[in-house]
Formats: C-alpha cells, structure tokens, sequence
C-alpha cells in the first residue's frame, strides 16, 4: 500500500508541474511532418496516449524503442484510423527477437488522402482543369532495442520522413531514443522518450524550377534566366515524453494499469496524457484515458477503447484493438489494430 500511494504521490506531483511550463509561448504550425505526431495504435489510444512506460507490443516503435526489448516472439501489427477530413492513416510494424543479441523492429507509416482536382485563377479552371494532384506523408523506420538487466532497456529508430505534393517533395532522416527502468515499487515503470530528432525538411521538385528576368529595368536582355525558387526549412516535430505507469491491481484473472505521460513537445504547449487499462485474464480488456491534459484551446479529450487477445496452443496468436477519440468539433477519430504473433 505505501509502494502505491508513493506512485500516486508521483503522478500529482507530475501533473503539477505541467500547467506552469504550459503557460510558455505555443508553436503551433512551425514545424514539417505533422503527421508524426499522430498516435499509433488503438491499445495506445484507448489508454489517452499514456504509453511511454508500458509500451510492450508493435507500436512501442512509436512510443518508446526501447519497449520492444521485452517482447519474445515474432509478431506483426496493422493499424488503420480514419483521421480527420477524409485522411487515411495506416501503419505496419513487425517485431523481430533475435536470441542473446536483442530485438529487431521496422514500421512503415503513410497518411494519404484522396486525388484532388487541379484549379486556378482562370475563369474557365476555377473549377478544375481534368487533372488531379495527390499529396502525402509517409516514414519508414528500423529499430534496435536490448535489455541490459532484467529492470532496464533501451531502445534506437533510425527513420526516413518524406512529405510530397504534385511534383515536390521534402525528405529528413530522425532519430527516436528511448528507455524503460522497472522499479521495485510493485513493478512500476518509469519510460523516458525523444522522438523525431533530425534535420528539417525542405520542398523542392520541378514545379520550383521559372524563367526569370534578372532586370525588369532594361530591355534587350534574357528574360527567360533558369531560376529556381527555395522553401523555406522547417524543423520536425520533437518531442520529449516522460511516462509512469504501474498495475495497481494484478492477479491471474484480473489486472489494472494505470499510466500518465508527460509531453514536452517543440511545436506546442506542455501537456498530460492519463491512461487505464482493464484486462480479465488477459483475454479481455476495457481501456479509458484523457489526452492533452492542461493543453488550451486542445479539441482532443476523452478515449475509450477494447480489446481482445487469443492464443492457439503451439501456433500463432492474435489480437484485436478499436479505440474511440472525442475530437471536438470535428467528427471523432476511430482507430483500429490488429496484432498477429508466432
């Protein structure tokens, strides 16, 4: 009991620390590849986001790298989300043990979005010309995680991030740092995370490329100079997440996690994802959280969230996940993951 009011005690004493540092400056739209920070994974979602500390299956690879040390066999994820205005995120992540070495991790991401027509100015085109343009983002990442004692893990990704729009594009390489120390405070966990450190991202492609004239002033001279147009550099949307977590209740047929994380991130204010989890013999599980916690002006709030596990003796197993996200004004965010494991 005192282990667990020490835990609590944590927690408050986290979570008051969050609203001062919110009060500093927000830099919302400031940086490239927005789409990293969309959440991976319905298990993760349905816990509020509250993952860094007890990630332990193939969306570790977003969360926290180092959380796939503490998996011991094959296993294969897919997730889908229907994300806001008509975009469509999936991800796909494989786990790979390899005996006394460590743990193998790849996952691709991509957010697309429907073909849309071309306009412009003109009269006749302002409502569009026959042709269409796609847009998109996309990362592909290899991770590499070890557990150094049976209390401590650490965990790397190396990731390309690729943004395009007709004919340009922007590319980076990043990186994502993690760790996971157990304590002996009732197995609690405490998880610390970087994630998306790396070089910015400029556009460029063929449609940059004018003819230009250098002096409009004098006549007689090339007016048709080759000139390209430069984007400006924009950053990658770091972030630094701190994460407790521990089962406040555990015994073979029941279990309860509880987690909180705390997000410090580049291109916005400071806030606090809480997260619970409910497993019945760890078959079923029922999951409840609250996203950007102390974050103004944030449409993102309650989850809620399912999921189901089954095991085949000696063969594969597999695994279900559907969260829901309250997203303001806009239509709530449906997510679903399937997990397949050998």
């Amino acid at each position: 009991m005192k282990h667990k009011l020490l835990y609590l005690g944590a927690l408050v004493m986290l979570a008051a620390l969050v609203p001062a540092a919110a009060q500093a400056q927000s830099k919302v739209g400031t940086t490239a590849a927005p789409f990293l920070n969309i959440a991976v994974g319905a298990r993760a979602l349905g816990m509020g986001g509250a993952f860094t500390a007890t990630a332990d299956d193939p969306s570790a690879l977003y969360w926290n790298p180092a959380g796939i040390a503490g998996i011991e066999r094959f296993e294969a994820s897919f997730v889908h989300t229907d994300w806001l205005v008509d975009l469509k995120y999936d991800v796909v992540g494989v786990i790979l043990p390899i005996k006394g070495a460590g743990t193998l991790g790849a996952q691709t991401v991509f957010l697309t979005m429907p073909d849309q027509e071309i306009t412009t100015t003109l009269q006749s085109q302002q409502d569009g010309t026959g042709l269409f343009f796609s847009s998109g983002s996309m990362a592909m990442g290899l991770s590499f995680a070890r557990a150094f004692t049976d209390r401590f893990k650490l965990g790397i990704t190396a990731k390309w991030v690729r943004e395009w729009i007709w004919h340009e594009d922007a590319n980076t390489i990043a990186l994502d740092l993690g760790s996971i120390y157990r304590t002996t405070f009732h197995n609690m966990r405490i998880g610390v995370a970087i994630t998306n450190f790396g070089g910015d991202m400029s556009m460029s492609g063929r449609d940059l490329m004018h003819y230009h004239d250098a002096d409009e002033t004098r006549s007689g001279n090339n007016a048709r100079v080759l000139s390209e147009w430069s984007t400006d550099n924009w950053p990658l949307p770091m972030c630094l997440r701190f994460g407790l977590a521990m089962e406040i209740l555990q015994n073979k047929d029941h279990r309860i996690t509880t987690a909180m994380d705390a997000i410090h991130p580049n291109d916005n204010r400071e806030s606090v994802n809480l997260g619970c989890e409910y497993a019945f013999r760890e078959q079923f599980m029922l999951r409840a959280g609250y996203k950007s916690l102390f974050m103004p002006y944030s449409e993102e709030g309650l989850t809620l969230g399912a999921g189901v596990r089954t095991k085949t003796r000696g063969g594969p197993g597999f695994g279900l996940d559907v969260a829901y996200e309250d997203f303001g004004r806009f239509d709530a965010v449906y997510k679903y993951s399937i997990i397949v494991s050998y």
